[in-house]
């Protein structure tokens, strides 16, 4: 027992414990951030029905488009986002926290991405435009200089590297460059030379057939590269589009200007005019161009995920108003603080002064989770809506059950003749395996749920498993020292009748719990030599 006594330091684990505690509100001051990301129904936020503009729209197309915008949403940290398919070619998504023109720019872009050589610069007349056209086809009456046809085996959709970068300009297609103007309608066809401008349309090129495309692409990052001090996004290519990088880059090298250059274009913009100073044998790019840390995260997630199936125009966008979800919140908040208070009650009926380690290990509890649910909606996106709040409550009560156990299990090992003190350890021993059997059922249930479900129930499978891991770590850390640092006071330790701990309240005699032994003293007859 002393050596047992001598290992465990309550106190110490109480106290880092609280101090992990108090750093999580210090990072929230030191950010800031004093409230959590709400979802559509707290907050509000904006629904946009995007409606497919193809002639044929089948429903697997119509499904990859949902998962592809969902992806995208998710992917911008846009938490408690609702996509989902409407009808036979709509889409419907609702989002909070994000304005209404950047989930129309998001959710829209169709991120068809082309490396093309560059074969003639020209400048700007205006802004540019995107692609009027569908499915990559030219638009009517465009001029639209001919191209040779792919070959035999070779995809009728790409021509071949090498054609494709030998590819030379032929009056046509100098004369169709001489009459675009940045903001003509304009197409992507991979086969054909394409005539586009930047961004700002200060510049216009005449680009050739497609050598490398976006189904090339398997990563797209993007950060501050070292020793720049712009964004830029970061392209990553697959072995055959790594190999026909190589190409591109080897036959571009040493070549006068602008045959040294090729562009990266995305939807019929020219995002990036590079010159090919080296032969780039690694499979990445880099898209520079003036991007902020949204822009240019937008951009990358576009391009991870992948162009959508389907084109789609936004038919319907309106604002979603939080008054319905704020009243709610408000009636789901006053039902809780009441169950709460009723917990609190019973517990210091039943456990009397021991009520305060539950009261406690739930306002513990709640601080941890109010603290977890800010930071990851800061970090992460996680946006709490009305399904997570039941869900944190119902994890948060959880703490209270697990009390229970641990000082049942205090009443078993007394009931069995141990003192109040043994008791304290040996009760805990055996309480902490059903304690996390117990937190590791209800843990799966909320995965397996949050696995499985869709749109707002994810909230309440999130926060219920959030605040389940939450709970072990507060009965370990907190309970545990708590409960074993009462019981070495003179008020809880000797059993006062109103500490919960008493021999009355536990079903044994005073003298058991405090680990008393009394002898009786026995009379022994003697007897004198005159009684003898």
């Amino acid at each position: 027992m002393a050596t047992q006594a001598k290992r465990s330091r309550p106190g110490v684990v109480l106290i880092v414990f609280l101090l992990i505690l108090a750093g999580l509100f210090t990072i929230m001051a030191a950010t800031r951030t004093w409230g959590p990301k709400l979802g559509l129904d707290l907050q509000g936020g904006q629904t946009i029905t995007l409606t497919a503009t193809n002639k044929t729209v089948s429903l697997e197309s119509l499904e990859l488009a949902r998962d592809i915008i969902r992806q995208r949403v998710d992917g911008l940290g846009v938490g408690e986002a609702s996509v989902a398919v409407q009808g036979e070619r709509h889409i419907v998504v609702s989002a909070p926290n994000v304005s209404r023109d950047d989930l129309v720019d998001l959710v829209g872009a169709t991120a068809q991405l082309a490396f093309r050589r560059i074969l003639q610069v020209g400048v700007g007349t205006g802004p540019a435009s995107d692609p009027a056209g569908e499915d990559g086809t030219a638009l009517p009456g465009l001029p639209v200089a001919p191209t040779p046809e792919a070959e035999d085996g070779e995809d009728p959709q790409q021509l071949g590297t090498a054609e494709a970068i030998g590819y030379q300009p032929t009056s046509e297609d100098l004369s169709y460059f001489e009459s675009f103007a940045c903001g003509d309608d304009t197409h992507d066809d991979p086969t054909r030379v394409l005539a586009a401008c930047d961004a700002t349309g200060s510049q216009k090129y005449l680009l050739g057939p497609t050598v490398i495309r976006g189904q090339e692409l398997s990563t797209a990052s993007f950060g501050v590269p070292q020793g720049e001090l712009q964004y830029a996004v970061t392209l990553t290519f697959n072995g055959t589009g790594t190999q026909q990088m190589s190409e591109l880059t080897g036959a571009l090298v040493g070549q006068p200007e602008p045959n040294n250059m090729f562009a990266i274009v995305l939807d019929g913009v020219v995002e990036s005019a590079a010159t090919a100073q080296d032969r780039i044998l690694n499979g990445e790019a880099i898209i520079r161009g003036g991007f902020t840390a949204e822009s240019s995260a937008a951009l990358a997630n576009v391009l991870k995920f992948g162009a959508l199936p389907l084109s789609f125009e936004p038919s319907q966008v309106e604002t979603v108003s939080a008054t319905l979800g704020g009243e709610q919140l408000r009636v789901g908040i006053i039902a809780g603080l009441i169950g709460l208070i009723f917990v609190a009650l019973y517990a210091f009926i039943y456990y009397r002064a021991m009520g305060i380690v539950v009261v406690a290990s739930v306002l513990v509890a709640g601080l941890a989770t109010y603290a977890m649910m800010v930071l990851l909606g800061t970090t992460m996106g996680v946006a709490l809506n009305l399904p997570g709040i039941a869900g944190a409550i119902v994890g948060i009560v959880m703490t209270a059950d697990s009390f229970v156990i641990y000082f049942e299990r205090i009443r078993d090992e007394i009931r069995e003749g141990k003192s109040l003190k043994s008791a304290l350890l040996s009760g805990w021993t055996k309480a902490r395996g059903t304690i996390v059997i117990s937190d590791a059922v209800q843990l799966l249930s909320a995965v397996v749920l949050f696995i499985l479900a869709v749109g707002s129930v994810k909230g309440f499978a999130f926060m219920l498993g959030l605040t389940t891991i939450l709970d072990l770590l507060v009965v370990f850390f907190f309970t545990k020292p708590m409960v074993e640092l009462l019981g070495r006071t003179k008020f809880f330790g000797q059993g006062h009748k109103l500490s919960g701990l008493n021999a009355e309240h536990m079903g044994v005699s005073r003298d058991s719990l405090l680990g008393r032994r009394f002898r009786r003293a026995t009379a022994t007859p003697t007897t004198t030599p005159q009684e003898a």
